[in-house]
């Protein structure tokens, strides 16, 4: 004898997510904020770590997602760009001082190889100030976010 499967009943959409609260809104822009140190040992994976925290939160908190957005283009810019340059720079002083030029770019390609020491320190303040409740934005990056997250 055959059994006839019961009809299902129709399952509910899912509900969305509530917003975030304001203490979790600073924990989490504190937290993007602070991906940047992840890339001291890992050399890239705090981009990594803010593309998550913006994808993650970006529907429940416009907060959130401006601190993550900003603090992902800031160290696309200033971690991984400047840490180019740096090598960049390295690699032709070294070439350079073959023939003694190279000697006077020692100088620029110290300067150049603190800016992403600069942009550690730059995000821990982003990450202080956040986490504060006061809002944060980097120079230039954050003028390059804003529109996005307005348009949505």
């Amino acid at each position: 004898m055959e059994s006839t499967p019961s009809p299902q009943p129709p399952q509910a959409a899912p509900q969305p997510l509530p917003p975030l609260t304001q203490s979790e809104e600073r924990t989490w822009a504190m937290f993007a904020h602070l991906s940047i140190l992840v890339n001291l040992v890992s050399g890239f994976l705090g981009l990594i770590a803010a593309l998550v925290i913006y994808l993650i939160y970006r529907d429940r908190s416009r907060y959130v997602a401006y601190h993550s957005l900003q603090s992902l283009f800031f160290q696309l810019v200033f971690w991984a760009g400047a840490g180019a340059l740096a090598a960049l720079a390295w690699v032709l002083t070294g070439l350079l001082s073959v023939v003694l030029v190279g000697l006077l770019c020692i100088p620029i390609a110290l300067v150049i190889s603190l800016i992403p020491v600069a942009a550690l320190v730059y995000g821990v303040v982003g990450a202080i100030q956040t986490s504060q409740g006061e809002d944060f934005e980097y120079w230039l990056v954050g003028d390059w976010v804003r529109p996005t997250l307005i348009e949505q």
